[in-house]
């Protein structure tokens, strides 16, 4: 009987370890996984607070905490490139609409482009300017900041250079090539049908006649002094006009702002910090992705090729 009973007491105790280990277990994993859970919801909470901006203010300008926009226009100003007007003018009105702005800086370093293009961003800064008054517009100017450039700049409240920067350019030019000498070198007959006197109007291929030569300068002169408007409007009473300076020659920043064509130096974070009090700078930059890109330089590739080597206006 003894024997029985200490063989029992003995089975006992290993199930009641083995119970007692199953539970630890147990409550093992449910500690577990209660932290993992709390650690993915404190993880999730974060992203949603980043995304959806809690804990800003109602009226983050009341308590000072806005900051400074960025808009840049890099390289040349055209309808195919990062710097079109359709990029620049999206980037602006994101700026305007945003109540944290203090106000916006439009970063240049270009050398000009397409004056269609960087007439529609003229328009448009002065445009929003209209609907925020109290928001001012900082051209902060890089390398260069030349013709079609320096049409977009001067939309700008004020303008800051480096001392050792390129300004102005404000001229106009059409430039192709003729080939006709090369053709009669070559044997080559150039057989042009069009209908309209003037539908071949600067074809390279065929002799370039007097009439249509003064018809370009026309257009050339009309341009230019739809520039030199611009010019005088932006800048008014700070410039300080000379005899060159409509003629297309480019100045140092330093001379530039000898001339009024700017109004002092400066970088993106000094006017941040001096001019608008906000130092943080926010990238208001709208950038085509890759798909983008590619459907517009596929686009004006194909429009460049239909034009030939006809001559094409520019800003620069």
């Amino acid at each position: 009987m003894d024997s029985e009973k200490r063989e029992g007491d003995w089975e006992r105790k290993v199930l009641e370890r083995l119970a007692s280990e199953g539970l630890a277990e147990q409550r093992r994993r449910r500690r577990w996984g209660i932290f993992f859970k709390l650690l993915g919801f404190a993880y999730l909470t974060g992203i949603i607070y980043l995304l959806g901006g809690w804990g800003e203010s109602a009226d983050p300008l009341a308590d000072g905490k806005g900051y400074t926009a960025l808009v840049s226009i890099q390289g040349v100003i055209d309808s195919g490139g990062e710097s079109s007007a359709e990029q620049v003018i999206a980037s602006l009105q994101d700026a305007f609409a945003d109540a944290a702005v203090r106000g916006v800086v439009l970063r240049v370093n270009s050398p000009g482009g397409s004056p269609v293009q960087a007439g529609m961003i003229n328009d448009e800064v002065a445009r929003l300017r209209s609907t925020r008054p109290d928001l001012k517009v900082v051209a902060v100017v890089e390398d260069v900041c030349a013709s079609g450039g320096y049409y977009v700049a001067v939309a700008a409240d004020s303008i800051y250079v480096d001392k050792a920067s390129l300004v102005g350019s404000i001229g106009v030019l059409m430039d192709s090539f003729g080939f006709v000498g090369t053709m009669d070198k070559l044997g080559v007959e150039r057989r042009l049908l069009s209908a309209g006197e003037s539908k071949g109007f600067l074809d390279p291929f065929s002799p370039q006649r007097p009439d249509h030569l003064s018809h370009a300068r026309g257009l050339l002169d009309d341009i230019h002094k739809q520039f030199i408007e611009v010019v005088r409007k932006g800048r008014g009473d700070r410039l300080k006009e000379v005899p060159e300076m409509f003629s297309g020659l480019v100045w140092t920043g330093a001379r530039s702002v000898e001339l009024g064509l700017a109004d002092g130096f400066g970088t993106v974070d000094s006017v941040a910090r001096t001019v608008f009090q906000a130092e943080e700078v926010r990238d208001f930059t709208h950038k085509r992705n890759f798909a983008e890109r590619f459907a517009q330089r596929f686009g004006a590739d194909v429009a460049e090729n239909m034009m030939g080597a006809l001559g094409r206006f520019n800003l620069r």
